[in-house]
């Protein structure tokens, strides 16, 4: 049988020590892991880069899943992961739901990861 993953909360950012500081605790070592398996997809990364480089920074289902050729509940199951990893956001307006990249989720990750990237 499986072993199950804990259920943890991701929609808050990464609140570890970098993993340089040091051997990182087991929960905060699962909830890196947790955010990095939301991107361990190359359909979940495509998404990603297409929302930041929307000129407006959203896009619906429906245009992602025509630019990436995907189906849109397929779409919509990934975007499902991306935001339970508290990388992205959603916006229901009229019939549309507008998806955009959480810019703070992804700076926080980074840090933990190199904490001398991007200075």
């Amino acid at each position: 049988m499986p072993k199950a993953l804990p259920v943890i909360d991701m929609s808050d950012p990464v609140c570890c020590a970098p993993v340089a500081a040091g051997p990182l605790s087991d929960a905060d070592a699962l909830e890196v892991a947790m955010r990095l398996k939301a991107l361990a997809d190359p359909a979940r990364v495509k998404i990603m880069s297409l929302l930041f480089s929307s000129r407006s920074g959203e896009a619906t289902s429906g245009d992602l899943a025509a630019t990436l050729d995907l189906a849109e509940s397929t779409v919509s199951h990934h975007i499902g992961q991306l935001r339970k990893a508290g990388m992205v956001v959603s916006d229901r307006r009229g019939i549309n739901v507008f998806h955009r990249v959480k810019p703070e989720a992804l700076q926080a990750l980074r840090a933990v990861l190199d904490p001398n990237c991007c200075r």
